[in-house]
Protein backbone atom coordinates (compact mmCIF):
# COMPACT_ATOMS: atom_id res chain seq x y z
CA UNK A 1 0.00 0.00 0.00
CA UNK A 2 1.32 3.46 -0.89
CA UNK A 3 1.71 5.80 2.08
CA UNK A 4 0.80 9.51 1.72
CA UNK A 5 4.52 10.37 1.67
CA UNK A 6 5.48 7.81 -0.99
CA UNK A 7 6.35 9.07 -4.48
CA UNK A 8 3.62 8.70 -7.06
CA UNK A 9 4.26 6.94 -10.36
CA UNK A 10 2.21 5.66 -13.27
CA UNK A 11 1.90 2.31 -11.47
CA UNK A 12 0.52 3.87 -8.28
CA UNK A 13 -3.15 3.10 -7.80
CA UNK A 14 -5.87 5.64 -8.43
CA UNK A 15 -6.63 5.39 -4.70
CA UNK A 16 -3.01 6.21 -3.83
CA UNK A 17 -3.20 9.28 -6.06
CA UNK A 18 -6.43 10.46 -4.49
CA UNK A 19 -5.10 9.94 -0.95
CA UNK A 20 -1.78 11.68 -1.60
CA UNK A 21 -1.43 15.16 -0.04
CA UNK A 22 -0.13 16.64 -3.31
CA UNK A 23 -1.44 14.28 -6.00
CA UNK A 24 -4.95 14.18 -4.53
CA UNK A 25 -5.70 17.91 -4.89
CA UNK A 26 -4.19 17.98 -8.38
CA UNK A 27 -6.29 15.04 -9.60
CA UNK A 28 -9.45 16.39 -7.95
CA UNK A 29 -8.88 19.76 -9.59
CA UNK A 30 -8.61 18.03 -12.97
CA UNK A 31 -11.90 16.28 -12.31
CA UNK A 32 -13.59 19.47 -11.11
CA UNK A 33 -12.74 21.25 -14.35
CA UNK A 34 -14.84 18.68 -16.19
CA UNK A 35 -17.69 18.94 -13.71
CA UNK A 36 -16.80 15.66 -11.98
CA UNK A 37 -15.86 14.64 -8.45
CA UNK A 38 -13.50 11.95 -7.22
CA UNK A 39 -16.49 9.62 -6.85
CA UNK A 40 -16.38 8.84 -10.58
CA UNK A 41 -13.06 7.07 -10.00
CA UNK A 42 -14.22 4.95 -7.06
CA UNK A 43 -14.93 1.84 -9.18
CA UNK A 44 -11.33 1.89 -10.47
CA UNK A 45 -9.67 2.96 -7.22
CA UNK A 46 -7.53 -0.18 -6.99
CA UNK A 47 -6.15 0.07 -10.52
CA UNK A 48 -2.86 1.66 -11.50
CA UNK A 49 -3.54 5.14 -12.83
CA UNK A 50 -1.86 4.11 -16.08
CA UNK A 51 -4.82 1.78 -16.72
CA UNK A 52 -6.95 4.87 -17.37
CA UNK A 53 -5.10 5.29 -20.66
CA UNK A 54 -6.57 2.05 -22.01
CA UNK A 55 -9.94 2.31 -20.30
CA UNK A 56 -10.58 5.79 -21.68
CA UNK A 57 -9.64 4.62 -25.19
CA UNK A 58 -7.00 7.30 -25.60
CA UNK A 59 -8.96 10.23 -24.17
CA UNK A 60 -6.84 10.08 -21.02
CA UNK A 61 -3.45 10.03 -22.76
CA UNK A 62 -0.20 8.77 -21.29
CA UNK A 63 1.17 12.30 -21.65
CA UNK A 64 -1.42 13.47 -19.15
CA UNK A 65 -0.13 11.03 -16.55
CA UNK A 66 3.42 12.19 -17.21
CA UNK A 67 2.25 15.76 -16.63
CA UNK A 68 0.48 14.80 -13.40
CA UNK A 69 3.68 13.13 -12.14
CA UNK A 70 5.71 16.20 -13.08
CA UNK A 71 3.34 18.46 -11.15
CA UNK A 72 3.48 16.25 -8.08
CA UNK A 73 7.27 16.12 -8.15
CA UNK A 74 7.36 19.91 -8.49
CA UNK A 75 4.97 20.32 -5.59
CA UNK A 76 2.58 22.39 -7.65
CA UNK A 77 -0.84 23.22 -6.34
CA UNK A 78 -4.03 23.35 -8.42
CA UNK A 79 -4.33 27.10 -7.98
CA UNK A 80 -0.98 27.70 -9.68
CA UNK A 81 -1.70 25.65 -12.80
CA UNK A 82 -5.47 25.54 -13.08
CA UNK A 83 -5.32 26.27 -16.79
CA UNK A 84 -3.27 23.15 -17.50
CA UNK A 85 -6.16 20.75 -18.16
CA UNK A 86 -7.81 20.93 -21.55
CA UNK A 87 -11.08 19.49 -22.76
CA UNK A 88 -9.60 16.25 -24.07
CA UNK A 89 -7.83 15.52 -20.80
CA UNK A 90 -10.86 16.07 -18.61
CA UNK A 91 -13.03 14.10 -21.00
CA UNK A 92 -10.62 11.24 -20.51
CA UNK A 93 -11.38 11.22 -16.81
CA UNK A 94 -15.09 11.20 -17.55
CA UNK A 95 -14.63 8.21 -19.84
CA UNK A 96 -12.33 6.24 -17.57
CA UNK A 97 -15.07 4.39 -15.69
CA UNK A 98 -15.20 1.57 -18.24
CA UNK A 99 -17.09 -0.86 -16.09
CA UNK A 100 -19.87 -2.94 -17.56
CA UNK A 101 -22.53 -1.16 -15.52
CA UNK A 102 -21.93 2.53 -14.85
CA UNK A 103 -23.57 4.24 -11.91
CA UNK A 104 -23.32 6.80 -9.16
CA UNK A 105 -20.82 5.75 -6.52
CA UNK A 106 -21.75 5.60 -2.86
CA UNK A 107 -20.19 7.94 -0.34
CA UNK A 108 -19.58 5.18 2.19
CA UNK A 109 -15.93 5.08 3.17
CA UNK A 110 -13.97 2.04 2.05
CA UNK A 111 -10.62 0.65 3.05
CA UNK A 112 -7.73 -0.36 0.85
CA UNK A 113 -7.59 -4.15 1.02
CA UNK A 114 -4.69 -6.34 -0.06
CA UNK A 115 -4.73 -6.78 -3.82
CA UNK A 116 -6.00 -10.13 -5.04
CA UNK A 117 -3.67 -12.23 -7.16
CA UNK A 118 -4.37 -15.23 -9.36
CA UNK A 119 -3.05 -18.62 -8.26
CA UNK A 120 -2.71 -20.79 -11.32
CA UNK A 121 -3.20 -24.56 -11.13
CA UNK A 122 -1.14 -25.70 -14.08
CA UNK A 123 -3.04 -28.95 -14.60
CA UNK A 124 -6.64 -28.15 -13.76
CA UNK A 125 -7.78 -28.27 -17.39
CA UNK A 126 -5.20 -30.70 -18.76
CA UNK A 127 -6.68 -32.90 -21.46
CA UNK A 128 -9.87 -30.83 -21.67
CA UNK A 129 -11.30 -28.84 -24.56
CA UNK A 130 -13.13 -25.68 -23.49
CA UNK A 131 -15.09 -23.31 -25.72
CA UNK A 132 -15.03 -19.69 -24.56
CA UNK A 133 -17.09 -17.03 -26.32
CA UNK A 134 -16.25 -13.35 -26.15
CA UNK A 135 -12.64 -14.50 -25.79
CA UNK A 136 -11.14 -11.43 -27.40
CA UNK A 137 -11.63 -9.07 -24.49
CA UNK A 138 -12.83 -8.56 -20.94
CA UNK A 139 -14.16 -11.48 -18.94
CA UNK A 140 -14.06 -13.82 -21.95
CA UNK A 141 -10.40 -13.12 -22.59
CA UNK A 142 -9.52 -13.55 -18.92
CA UNK A 143 -11.40 -16.86 -18.87
CA UNK A 144 -9.73 -18.14 -22.04
CA UNK A 145 -6.36 -17.07 -20.69
CA UNK A 146 -6.83 -18.86 -17.41
CA UNK A 147 -8.03 -22.09 -19.01
CA UNK A 148 -5.06 -22.01 -21.39
CA UNK A 149 -2.56 -21.33 -18.61
CA UNK A 150 -4.06 -24.19 -16.62
CA UNK A 151 -3.37 -26.67 -19.39
CA UNK A 152 -6.62 -26.64 -21.35
CA UNK A 153 -7.22 -26.55 -25.07
CA UNK A 154 -9.21 -23.37 -25.71
CA UNK A 155 -11.57 -22.79 -28.59
CA UNK A 156 -11.48 -19.00 -28.42
CA UNK A 157 -14.51 -17.42 -30.10
CA UNK A 158 -14.93 -13.73 -30.90
CA UNK A 159 -16.18 -11.50 -33.68
CA UNK A 160 -12.79 -9.78 -33.95
CA UNK A 161 -9.84 -11.47 -35.64
CA UNK A 162 -7.49 -8.79 -34.32
CA UNK A 163 -8.47 -9.42 -30.72
CA UNK A 164 -8.09 -13.17 -31.13
CA UNK A 165 -4.70 -12.72 -32.77
CA UNK A 166 -3.59 -10.62 -29.80
CA UNK A 167 -4.84 -13.28 -27.37
CA UNK A 168 -2.85 -15.98 -29.15
CA UNK A 169 0.24 -13.78 -29.41
CA UNK A 170 0.28 -13.15 -25.66
CA UNK A 171 -0.04 -16.87 -24.88
CA UNK A 172 2.71 -18.39 -26.97
CA UNK A 173 2.89 -22.13 -26.53
CA UNK A 174 -0.69 -22.39 -25.29
CA UNK A 175 -3.21 -24.55 -27.14
CA UNK A 176 -5.58 -21.87 -28.43
CA UNK A 177 -7.74 -22.36 -31.51
CA UNK A 178 -9.11 -19.01 -32.67
CA UNK A 179 -12.53 -18.98 -34.31
CA UNK A 180 -13.99 -15.76 -35.67
CA UNK A 181 -17.73 -16.25 -35.42
CA UNK A 182 -21.06 -14.57 -34.82
CA UNK A 183 -22.77 -16.72 -32.20
CA UNK A 184 -26.21 -15.79 -33.50
CA UNK A 185 -25.49 -17.50 -36.83
CA UNK A 186 -26.19 -21.23 -37.15
CA UNK A 187 -23.37 -21.78 -39.65
CA UNK A 188 -20.96 -20.06 -37.29
CA UNK A 189 -22.12 -22.26 -34.42
CA UNK A 190 -21.39 -25.30 -36.54
CA UNK A 191 -17.89 -23.98 -37.30
CA UNK A 192 -17.19 -23.56 -33.58
CA UNK A 193 -18.19 -27.12 -32.78
CA UNK A 194 -16.21 -28.39 -35.77
CA UNK A 195 -13.11 -26.54 -34.54
CA UNK A 196 -13.52 -28.13 -31.13
CA UNK A 197 -13.40 -31.61 -32.60
CA UNK A 198 -14.75 -34.86 -31.21
CA UNK A 199 -15.07 -33.83 -27.59
CA UNK A 200 -16.17 -30.63 -25.83
CA UNK A 201 -15.59 -30.86 -22.10
CA UNK A 202 -16.79 -27.40 -21.15
CA UNK A 203 -18.41 -24.28 -22.52
CA UNK A 204 -18.20 -20.74 -21.15
CA UNK A 205 -20.87 -18.53 -22.69
CA UNK A 206 -19.39 -15.12 -21.98
CA UNK A 207 -20.20 -13.04 -25.07
CA UNK A 208 -22.84 -10.41 -24.49
CA UNK A 209 -23.84 -6.80 -25.02
CA UNK A 210 -25.39 -4.05 -22.90
CA UNK A 211 -28.58 -2.17 -23.75
CA UNK A 212 -29.19 1.60 -23.71
CA UNK A 213 -30.83 1.68 -20.26
CA UNK A 214 -34.32 2.32 -21.63
CA UNK A 215 -37.38 1.25 -19.58
CA UNK A 216 -40.21 -0.74 -21.14
CA UNK A 217 -42.15 2.35 -22.19
CA UNK A 218 -39.25 3.59 -24.30
CA UNK A 219 -37.34 0.53 -25.49
CA UNK A 220 -37.08 0.18 -29.27
CA UNK A 221 -37.63 -3.02 -31.21
CA UNK A 222 -34.07 -2.73 -32.55
CA UNK A 223 -32.46 -2.61 -29.10
CA UNK A 224 -34.67 -5.39 -27.75
CA UNK A 225 -33.99 -7.68 -30.71
CA UNK A 226 -30.23 -7.10 -30.79
CA UNK A 227 -29.77 -7.65 -27.06
CA UNK A 228 -31.84 -10.84 -27.05
CA UNK A 229 -30.25 -12.15 -30.24
CA UNK A 230 -26.77 -12.03 -28.72
CA UNK A 231 -27.37 -12.53 -25.00
CA UNK A 232 -30.07 -15.19 -25.24
CA UNK A 233 -30.19 -16.71 -28.73
CA UNK A 234 -26.41 -17.00 -28.99
CA UNK A 235 -26.16 -18.58 -25.56
CA UNK A 236 -28.96 -21.02 -26.34
CA UNK A 237 -27.54 -22.00 -29.73
CA UNK A 238 -24.13 -22.96 -28.38
CA UNK A 239 -25.63 -24.85 -25.45
CA UNK A 240 -27.86 -26.75 -27.86
CA UNK A 241 -24.89 -27.52 -30.11
CA UNK A 242 -22.63 -29.00 -27.41
CA UNK A 243 -25.21 -30.94 -25.41
CA UNK A 244 -25.39 -34.00 -27.74
CA UNK A 245 -21.65 -34.64 -27.42
CA UNK A 246 -21.72 -34.12 -23.67
CA UNK A 247 -24.59 -36.59 -23.40
CA UNK A 248 -22.60 -39.12 -25.41
CA UNK A 249 -19.66 -38.69 -23.02
CA UNK A 250 -21.92 -38.56 -19.95
CA UNK A 251 -19.93 -35.52 -18.79
CA UNK A 252 -19.69 -31.81 -19.36
CA UNK A 253 -19.77 -28.42 -17.72
CA UNK A 254 -21.46 -25.26 -19.01
CA UNK A 255 -21.16 -21.84 -17.41
CA UNK A 256 -23.31 -19.00 -18.67
CA UNK A 257 -22.44 -15.44 -17.77
CA UNK A 258 -25.57 -13.77 -16.46
CA UNK A 259 -25.31 -10.47 -14.59
CA UNK A 260 -26.28 -8.64 -11.46
CA UNK A 261 -29.17 -7.59 -13.73
CA UNK A 262 -30.33 -11.22 -13.62
CA UNK A 263 -30.89 -10.86 -9.87
CA UNK A 264 -32.48 -7.44 -9.62
CA UNK A 265 -34.33 -4.89 -11.73
CA UNK A 266 -32.19 -1.86 -10.96
CA UNK A 267 -28.92 -2.64 -12.76
CA UNK A 268 -29.76 -1.96 -16.42
CA UNK A 269 -32.50 -1.27 -18.92
CA UNK A 270 -35.40 -3.62 -19.58
CA UNK A 271 -33.83 -5.42 -22.56
CA UNK A 272 -30.57 -6.32 -20.83
CA UNK A 273 -32.34 -7.17 -17.56
CA UNK A 274 -34.86 -9.43 -19.28
CA UNK A 275 -32.15 -11.08 -21.38
CA UNK A 276 -30.06 -11.96 -18.35
CA UNK A 277 -33.10 -13.29 -16.50
CA UNK A 278 -33.61 -15.48 -19.57
CA UNK A 279 -30.01 -16.72 -19.29
CA UNK A 280 -30.79 -17.83 -15.73
CA UNK A 281 -33.83 -19.68 -17.07
CA UNK A 282 -31.70 -21.45 -19.67
CA UNK A 283 -29.24 -22.37 -16.93
CA UNK A 284 -31.70 -23.74 -14.41
CA UNK A 285 -33.83 -25.66 -16.89
CA UNK A 286 -30.78 -27.29 -18.46
CA UNK A 287 -29.27 -28.14 -15.06
CA UNK A 288 -32.49 -29.88 -14.08
CA UNK A 289 -32.88 -31.71 -17.38
CA UNK A 290 -29.30 -32.91 -17.84
CA UNK A 291 -27.94 -33.18 -14.29
CA UNK A 292 -28.69 -36.92 -14.09
CA UNK A 293 -26.78 -37.36 -17.37
CA UNK A 294 -23.53 -36.02 -15.94
CA UNK A 295 -23.78 -32.46 -17.27
CA UNK A 296 -23.50 -29.51 -14.90
CA UNK A 297 -24.94 -26.15 -15.95
CA UNK A 298 -24.33 -23.07 -13.82
CA UNK A 299 -24.25 -19.31 -14.19
CA UNK A 300 -22.07 -16.52 -12.85
CA UNK A 301 -23.65 -13.13 -12.17
CA UNK A 302 -20.93 -10.46 -12.30
CA UNK A 303 -21.23 -7.15 -10.54
CA UNK A 304 -19.29 -4.10 -11.73
CA UNK A 305 -16.41 -5.40 -13.82
CA UNK A 306 -13.78 -3.60 -15.86
CA UNK A 307 -14.53 -4.70 -19.43
CA UNK A 308 -14.90 -3.20 -22.89
CA UNK A 309 -18.71 -3.27 -22.67
CA UNK A 310 -19.98 0.29 -22.69
CA UNK A 311 -23.41 1.39 -21.58
CA UNK A 312 -25.22 4.40 -22.95
CA UNK A 313 -28.17 6.23 -21.43
CA UNK A 314 -30.80 6.85 -24.09
CA UNK A 315 -33.47 7.59 -21.50
CA UNK A 316 -33.36 10.31 -18.80
CA UNK A 317 -35.68 8.19 -16.67
CA UNK A 318 -33.50 5.12 -17.18
CA UNK A 319 -30.37 7.07 -16.25
CA UNK A 320 -31.97 8.47 -13.10
CA UNK A 321 -33.43 5.19 -11.88
CA UNK A 322 -30.44 2.96 -12.67
CA UNK A 323 -28.01 5.35 -11.02
CA UNK A 324 -30.23 5.48 -7.95
CA UNK A 325 -30.29 1.68 -7.83
CA UNK A 326 -26.50 1.57 -7.97
CA UNK A 327 -25.95 3.73 -4.90
CA UNK A 328 -24.40 0.78 -3.07
CA UNK A 329 -22.38 -0.53 -6.02
CA UNK A 330 -19.02 -1.93 -4.85
CA UNK A 331 -15.69 -1.24 -6.47
CA UNK A 332 -15.23 -2.70 -9.93
CA UNK A 333 -13.40 -5.99 -10.17
CA UNK A 334 -10.79 -6.97 -12.72
CA UNK A 335 -11.91 -9.45 -15.37
CA UNK A 336 -9.49 -12.00 -13.91
CA UNK A 337 -11.52 -12.09 -10.69
CA UNK A 338 -14.60 -13.11 -12.68
CA UNK A 339 -12.57 -15.67 -14.60
CA UNK A 340 -11.66 -17.23 -11.26
CA UNK A 341 -15.35 -17.77 -10.48
CA UNK A 342 -16.14 -19.04 -13.97
CA UNK A 343 -13.24 -21.49 -14.16
CA UNK A 344 -14.08 -22.86 -10.71
CA UNK A 345 -17.51 -23.87 -12.01
CA UNK A 346 -16.14 -25.05 -15.36
CA UNK A 347 -13.54 -27.29 -13.72
CA UNK A 348 -13.88 -30.47 -11.71
CA UNK A 349 -13.53 -28.32 -8.59
CA UNK A 350 -17.22 -27.54 -9.08
CA UNK A 351 -18.13 -31.23 -9.16
CA UNK A 352 -21.05 -30.93 -6.71
CA UNK A 353 -22.42 -27.63 -8.03
CA UNK A 354 -25.27 -27.68 -10.53
CA UNK A 355 -28.02 -25.20 -11.34
CA UNK A 356 -26.67 -22.33 -9.26
CA UNK A 357 -26.35 -18.65 -10.08
CA UNK A 358 -23.11 -17.60 -8.43
CA UNK A 359 -23.18 -13.89 -7.63
CA UNK A 360 -19.59 -12.80 -8.17
CA UNK A 361 -20.31 -9.17 -7.39
CA UNK A 362 -18.39 -8.08 -4.32
CA UNK A 363 -21.54 -8.38 -2.21
CA UNK A 364 -23.70 -6.06 -4.32
CA UNK A 365 -26.57 -8.56 -4.40
CA UNK A 366 -26.57 -8.67 -0.60
CA UNK A 367 -27.48 -4.99 -0.40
Amino acid sequence: MTSPSSPLTSTSSVGAWLDHPVGGPILRDLLAQSGQSAEVLRPVRKLAISRLVTLSKGQFPAELIDELIRRVEAGETPSTTAAFADGAATEGVRSADAVDRPGTAATTASIDRPEWAERIDGGRFSGKTVIVTGAGSGIGRATASRVAREGGRVIAVDISQDRLDDLAATHSGADIVAVVADITDDAAIASIVEAAGERVDALANVAGIMDDMTPIGEVSDAVWSRVFRINVDGTMKLMRAVIPGMLENAAGSIVNVASEAALRGSAAGVAYTASKHAVVGLTKSSAFMYGPSGIRVNAVAPGPTITNIEATFASPLGAERVRTGMAVMPEAAESEALAASITFLLSDDGVNVNGVVLASDGGWSAA
